[in-house]
């Protein structure tokens, strides 16, 4: 298994635009603003991807898809300016191609990375076309069976895959996030990932302490707006609180605390631990016993620990209550 130093949070934008220039321009600059490190849009291409009676799935059925691919879809000047927007604001720009013809589409104005839904693992002649572009290659794996993914990564044959835990429900219930599938996963030697179609946070972070290091989430202005889309994705201040809380949790797994070097609690230490202390006033010569000793705060003397090594000296000095000893104090 790979791993990335950084984690990588795709900002999956899919068909939220509804076919608005305006929309997906906004959708990444919202993206960039709510922590994202890539936006990931899909380009459909209806005469070569679909027939145009092909049923709907059951989570949209106010258009038919083969319009909806039709009217939503971006031309190849519009693609380009969407991918300058993206790289001149620091994100990497993904796009998911359903035709050969879309790959090759995306292919011209240098994509950064081309993302393989679910229903393409099994399309081979596809696989072989985005093989050939050497490119980063985000493989999702929602519903295939494990002999499918390895026909796909054997085709792929890529060092730049990235493999994603996927779940082809929108909702994905959390019963079925599949963590159990990354461990099976590690046996490819690649980065993995979790395309995440949950509506909470807990997939992620759980996926992030087993060794992921690419995250995908939908992003949406609002639940609200019509689409395939936008009911199963985040809006904004959702969006920014996930990636806060992911990034959080993938520093949590890199971080290594040692805890025999501390120096940096020395303070919390010294306020929070004891010390010895005179418990009463005590005269030269005094023998000390657990009777007039005490165990105090601040931890700036001889520590609490240290008991034993001062039991039965004699002070060579007088001290007045509460007063730290010091071995310097002892004969």
């Amino acid at each position: 298994m790979k791993r990335l130093k950084k984690l990588f949070l795709i900002a999956e934008v899919g068909s939220v635009h509804d076919g608005s220039f305006g929309n997906a321009c906004k959708l990444i600059e919202l993206s960039r603003e709510c922590g994202a490190s890539a936006v990931k849009f899909q380009l459909h291409d209806a005469p070569n991807e679909t027939i145009k009676t092909a049923p709907n799935p059951k989570y949209f059925r106010s258009e038919r898809r083969y319009d909806y691919f039709n009217r939503t879809a971006f031309n190849l000047n519009q693609l380009i300016k969407l991918k300058k927007l993206s790289n001149r604001i620091g994100l990497k720009f993904i796009v998911s191609p359903f035709s050969i013809e879309s790959a090759e589409i995306l292919n011209k104005i240098n994509v950064d990375g081309f993302k393989i839904a679910s229903g393409e693992v099994t399309n081979h002649p596809l696989l072989k076309k985005i093989s050939s572009y050497k490119k980063n290659v985000y493989l999702s794996s929602g519903m295939s069976t494990y002999k499918e993914i390895d026909s796909a990564i054997n085709i792929l044959k890529t060092k730049n895959l990235t493999l994603m835990q996927c779940t082809s429900e929108y909702p994905c219930p959390v019963n079925k996030i599949g963590l159990n599938v990354l461990n099976k996963f590690k046996k490819y030697n690649c980065v993995l990932g979790l395309s995440d179609h949950s509506l909470g946070i807990s997939g992620a972070v759980s996926f992030i302490a087993n060794g992921a290091s690419v995250i995908e989430k939908h992003i949406t202005f609002s639940k609200k707006m019509y689409g395939s889309d936008a009911a199963h994705s985040m809006e904004p201040s959702d969006f920014k609180k996930f990636a806060n809380e992911i990034k959080d949790a993938f520093t949590i797994y890199e971080t290594k605390v040692d805890k025999n070097n501390i120096k940096y609690l020395t303070r919390m230490r010294n306020t929070f631990q004891k010390s010895i202390y005179a418990k009463y006033d005590l005269a030269s010569g005094t023998s000390l016993n657990l009777q007039n000793i005490s165990f105090k705060k601040p931890d700036l003397g001889i520590s609490a620990s240290m008991y034993k090594k001062i039991i039965g000296k004699k002070l060579n000095k007088k001290l007045k209550k509460d007063q730290k000893l010091s071995f310097k104090d002892l004969f």
